[in-house]
């Protein structure tokens, strides 16, 4: 009495199928399939997120660097006599 037989499970699937229908329990299962995705894309995220700052605060030392070896020079626009 404590367990239920596969053969339980099976009615209690076809009554769910006729309640819901096919169409909306496949709907139901790919909706669940892409909230599973999305939360395992922000988690991964949050890893490339700091991983890029990480690259951002090298790419901002590099430019520093770069910058104070810049030389500016004026430009004159020649004219003929």
């Amino acid at each position: 009495m404590g367990s239920f037989s596969v053969w339980h499970w099976v009615i209690v699937l076809v009554i769910v199928m006729l309640l819901f229908g096919t169409k909306k329990i496949g709907n139901m299962g790919s909706d669940f399939g892409k909230a599973i995705k999305g939360f395992k894309d922000g988690v991964k995220g949050e890893d490339e997120k700091s991983k890029a700052e990480a690259g951002a605060q090298t790419t901002q030392s590099t430019q520093q660097v770069a910058d104070k070896s810049t030389i500016d020079v004026e430009t004159r626009e020649k004219t003929r006599h």
